[in-house]
């Protein structure tokens, strides 16, 4: 018998079928739309804007990683940006030039690089799990509070390795199997290629994601997240699956950190892997719905591209300005907006964009009988 009911998309008769990366001819079509549109973008925007873009979908691996965590397994992380600034700088001292005045070793191709530093958050992320058994909710986000002060001080105060406050250190340029990704050639921009770098990369995260989603593990984390005493009852090793939920997420969050700062090609410390930097991250998977990868990744793109909007508005409104030194300017703006957009979608669209796209979908889908 067929696993799919000739006729009847979603009717299934199998648990497999159903539980299929793509289980349906539309979603093979749309993911297969997007891939060629993504590949093909580079050709029609200016560089200016693909940095954007590049910028956005390695911060979408971040989010995800952070939603795997919190979406799916329930447990409430603040310290995300400092497994984020863990990987960056783990990434520029792989990547750094072994005769200079910071630390570096010199390797600068990419597949070593990129998931040395997902390790090494990775590890971190470990050690952090004990407690993560101990504690839940409110008390694990203050634990995990402290790790962005404790990153803070430590990314200050190394100075051979981050360059120290006012000065930071260069990112390296990333090759791949000795092809050059951050410079320019007779075919292609530094921006293009980077932007197909990272398209590359939150293809492949986001797949990775969806699988472990979509997997025993995945059925664990949502079974802590909905009642972690009964999930105990019923077999499931919490300390194991809580472990494997940090280190899963802080390896993403290390590998976004080590590509994240590779686009300006410089980074310095300063205030850069604070608490904001971990509040943005989770608005940025509230609003683009907690528990799903697709609305980690719309989330992503939205707090991403909404400067992009926001600095506009002095051009149109007199009142507002562009310059941070004078009040109201649109700095302030944006940070209102956050958390204006944070409120709104908790208290009237809890799913976020991907619960709004869901709507319009069931909505199209039952159209003209849609009441």
């Amino acid at each position: 018998m067929s696993s799919m009911v000739k006729g009847r998309p979603l009717l299934y008769t199998s648990y497999e079928a159903e539980m299929a990366l793509l289980n349906t001819r539309t979603k093979r079509v749309w993911f297969g739309i997007l891939l060629v549109i993504g590949a093909a973008l580079p050709f029609l925007l200016t560089d200016a804007t693909l940095q954007t873009f590049s910028r956005a979908m390695i911060t979408a691996v971040g989010v995800i990683g952070l939603g795997l965590l919190t979406g799916y397994a329930g447990q409430v992380s603040l310290g995300h940006a400092f497994f984020i600034g863990l990987g960056a700088y783990t990434a520029a001292v792989l990547g750094g030039d072994p005769e200079g005045r910071r630390l570096g070793f010199g390797i600068t191709e990419l597949w070593i690089w990129l998931p040395a530093a997902g390790a090494v958050a990775a590890l971190a992320g470990l050690l952090v799990a004990p407690l993560a058994v101990r504690l839940r909710g409110l008390y694990l986000a203050i634990v995990t509070l402290g790790l962005v002060f404790v990153g803070g001080h430590f990314f200050n105060e190394w100075r051979d390795a981050t360059g120290g406050p006012g000065i930071g250190r260069s990112m390296p340029a990333p090759t791949l199997f000795g092809y050059e990704l951050g410079a320019n050639d007779s075919l292609f921009t530094r921006d293009q290629k980077l932007y197909w770098l990272m398209f590359a990369v939150l293809v492949v995260f986001g797949l990775a994601a969806r699988n472990i989603a979509r997997s025993r593990v995945g059925r664990a984390f949502t079974a802590i997240r909905d009642r972690d005493v009964a999930a105990g009852v019923m077999g499931v090793n919490l300390t194991r699956y809580k472990a494997t939920a940090f280190a899963v997420s802080s390896f993403y969050a290390g590998c976004c950190g080590a590509l994240l700062y590779v686009v300006p090609g410089f980074l310095a410390p300063n205030g850069v892997f604070n608490l904001e930097v971990s509040v943005l991250f989770i608005a940025m998977l509230l609003i683009g719905g907690i528990g799903t990868i697709s609305g980690a990744i719309l989330g992503a793109f939205f707090i991403t591209f909404l400067p992009t909007v926001t600095r506009l508005i002095p051009d149109v409104v007199p009142f507002i300005s562009a310059s941070p030194t004078e009040f109201p300017n649109v700095f302030i703006l944006e940070q209102v907006l956050y958390g204006t957009l944070v409120i709104i979608f908790l208290i009237f669209e809890p799913r976020g964009l991907f619960g709004i796209w869901l709507r319009l979908r069931n909505y199209w889908k039952t159209w003209p009988f849609s009441y």
